[in-house]
C-alpha cells in the first residue's frame, strides 16, 4: 500500500523512462492536443502500462509532450515520453499501444530513454505541402520569390493577440517540385524550430505576399520528420538516434 503525505499517497518511483514516435494518419490528423492526451491515457490503461504517477491527492500520469504538429496536419513524427514503475520491454509496449490506439493514431517505436532532453534534439521539422490544382513552374517561381529575400514578416494571431515573426530566417530549405500525373505541386520545406513556432501556414502566406502563391484548396500537410538539424545537409536526423545507441538496438 503506497505510504501517504500531507498532500496525498506517496507515489511508487519511476524506474524507467520511454520515448515514443507515433504518427498521425488519415482523419486523424484534425485531432488536437488535448484529443490525443485523452486517447493516450485510455490506451496506457487497456495496455496495461505500468505507468508512474505524479503526487498529491489528484495524480496524473508522468507523460511528457513534445513538439505537437498543428491540428490538421498529418505527421510521421510525433513523439513523447513516459515513465514507468516496473522495467519493460519498450517493443512489447509499442505493440500493446498501437493496437489500444484509434487507428490513425499509430506507435511507430518505442526505445528506452538515454541522458539528455528529448526536446533539446528537437531542432527542426522536415514538411511536406501537396497543393492541388497549382503547376510546378508556378510553385517554383513563388520559393525563388521567397528564398530571395532576407528577411520576411508575417502576422498570425495567438491567444494574447496578433503577432509579427520573421518567417524567411527559420526556413533551411525549401523547394518545389510535381506529382508524376502534374495535378499538383509538391513543396518540401525545412523549417528550424524557433519561438514563436515557424509552421507551414505561416510559410503559405508570405508566399501568397511574395508571388500570390495560393492553392485554391488547402494543401494537405505533413511532417515527415523532426529532430536534430544538420545546416550543412539541411537535413533532420533522428531524435532517439542516440537512445538506440546505449541500449544496443
Amino acid at each position: 500500500m503506497a505510504k501517504r503525505t500531507p498532500d496525498g499517497p506517496e507515489p511508487d518511483p519511476a524506474v524507467q523512462k520511454l520515448r515514443v514516435r507515433y504518427a498521425k494518419r488519415g482523419r486523424l490528423r484534425f485531432s488536437s492536443t488535448r484529443d490525443f492526451q485523452r486517447a493516450l491515457e485510455r490506451a496506457l490503461r487497456r495496455a496495461d502500462v505500468p505507468m508512474a504517477f505524479s503526487a498529491g491527492f489528484h495524480p496524473h500520469p508522468k507523460i511528457s509532450y513534445a513538439n505537437a504538429a498543428p491540428t490538421g496536419t498529418a505527421s510521421e513524427a510525433e513523439y513523447f515520453e513516459i515513465s514507468v514503475t516496473d522495467r519493460v520491454d519498450p517493443e512489447r509496449v509499442r505493440a500493446a499501444l498501437d493496437e489500444a490506439l484509434p487507428r490513425g493514431l499509430d506507435v511507430l517505436e518505442v526505445v528506452e530513454a538515454g541522458t539528455g532532453a528529448l526536446a533539446d534534439r528537437l531542432e527542426a521539422s522536415q514538411w511536406e505541402l501537396v497543393c492541388t490544382g497549382l503547376s510546378v513552374s508556378r510553385a517554383e517561381a513563388a520559393v525563388a520569390a521567397l528564398l530571395a529575400q532576407d528577411r520576411h514578416e508575417v502576422t498570425r494571431l495567438f491567444k494574447k493577440g496578433p503577432r509579427t515573426f520573421d518567417v524567411r530566417g527559420a526556413i533551411v530549405s525549401l523547394a518545389a517540385s510535381g506529382s508524376e500525373d502534374g495535378s499538383c505541386a509538391i513543396l518540401q520545406m525545412v523549417v528550424r524550430h524557433t519561438t514563436p513556432a515557424v509552421r507551414p501556414d505561416d510559410v503559405l502566406t508570405a508566399l501568397r505576399a511574395v508571388a500570390d502563391f495560393v492553392p485554391p484548396a488547402p494543401p494537405l500537410v505533413t511532417r515527415l520528420a523532426q529532430g536534430p538539424l544538420h545546416p550543412a545537409t539541411a537535413r533532420v536526423a533522428d531524435p532517439l538516434a542516440a537512445d538506440r545507441d546505449v541500449d544496443g538496438s
